[in-house]
């Protein structure tokens, strides 16, 4: 009988072992599970999933996304946030149509210029004039949103495509579109950045708790300021793509992008408190946010559902609104352990 006894006790604690196990599984990757668990179905489902167009146009659309929730990750990471990084987004395809008569690395130079002038003022604005991170670049949102109006004089810019400025988002390599390198690079950077160099490490102590980081000796506003300005060198070059994209420059193109890459940041991981994030998780929240609509406008196309793009919206907000609920409960039952 205590035989018995001993052997019952020792698989309920195997048992209660691979559930735990189970649990922090799903907690740490549980969007690179979702998206794993949503191609498997999308490829049962569809018989044009799979097919390389529809791969590398999936990527190469939400690369921009990806580039802007890159940004972000350091930014949520430090605790702070962005939001004027869609409006940005804007100017930035604005400016770069606007340079296309001189090609390509003009327009790469004027956007990477503008992007960091911009991320420059919200990291000063914060550092400097002591402004909450949301108040700053909820400021710049509108502003870089009526700069764009500005120079486009509240128009569609064509951009020259005459030269080599839409090879940047129409041009392959060995057959796979020049976007996707574009993204798998930033990533890789920036996971070598968070992961291999003071830099990154001193990120996530700033997130962790700021003073302690002061006391400590780190240079807390430098850090601050260079973040919000890759923020902004990111955000340029997403709006590089979407200039090289559509060929033109739209000063109401990205309406909601903010939302979209603080979507993807926190799906990933990342922890709106900050201190804690990876950016490979990142990427796989813009990948699944990407790869959600995907499968709608496959869905749509079937005849079951018909949903229109207005509704892209609301399951973004929607999408935000579950994932911060779920940071949430995770950041209070840390707290009370």
């Amino acid at each position: 009988m205590a035989q018995i006894t001993t052997d019952k006790a020792g698989r309920n604690a195997v048992l209660r072992t691979l559930l735990t196990r189970g649990k922090g599984l799903v907690r740490q990757q549980g969007a690179l599970l979702a998206l794993v668990l949503l191609v498997i179905f999308a490829s049962w489902r569809y018989n044009d999933f799979l097919t390389p167009y529809n791969i590398f146009t999936l990527l190469s659309y939400n690369t921009m996304l990806a580039l802007i929730a890159l940004g972000e990750t350091f930014v949520i990471m430090t605790g702070g946030i962005d939001i004027s990084v869609g409006s940005l987004t804007a100017l930035c395809a604005v400016v770069a149509a606007r340079v296309s008569v001189y090609g390509l690395y003009a327009s790469l130079a004027a956007v990477v210029l503008t992007g960091a002038l911009v991320g420059l003022f919200n990291g000063l604005a914060i550092t400097r004039l002591r402004i909450p991170p949301f108040i700053a670049t909820l400021t710049m949102l509108i502003g870089a949103r009526g700069l764009a109006l500005l120079v486009s004089k509240d128009a569609t810019i064509a951009a020259d495509a005459n030269n080599d400025f839409s090879m940047i988002y129409t041009g392959t390599l060995l057959g796979i579109p020049i976007p996707i390198y574009i993204m798998l690079a930033a990533y890789a950077i920036g996971s070598i950045v968070l992961n291999f160099t003071r830099f990154g490490r001193h990120i996530l102590a700033i997130g962790g708790n700021e003073e302690a980081a002061r006391l400590l000796g780190l240079p807390v506003e430098r850090i601050t300021l260079l973040v919000y300005v890759i923020s902004g060198v990111l955000a340029g070059l997403a709006g590089l793509l979407l200039a090289a994209q559509t060929i033109s420059g739209n000063p109401n193109e990205a309406v909601g992008w903010e939302l979209s890459a603080i979507a993807a940041v926190v799906v990933g991981g990342t922890l709106l408190t900050g201190g804690m994030g990876t950016v490979g998780g990142s990427l796989v929240g813009a990948l699944l946010l990407g790869l959600i609509f995907n499968v709608l406008n496959f869905e749509n196309g079937y005849g079951f559902i018909s949903l229109s793009s207005y509704w892209e919206t609301v399951i973004r907000g929607a999408f935000l609104l579950v994932v911060v609920i779920l940071q949430s409960r995770l950041i209070r039952r840390k707290s009370t352990a």
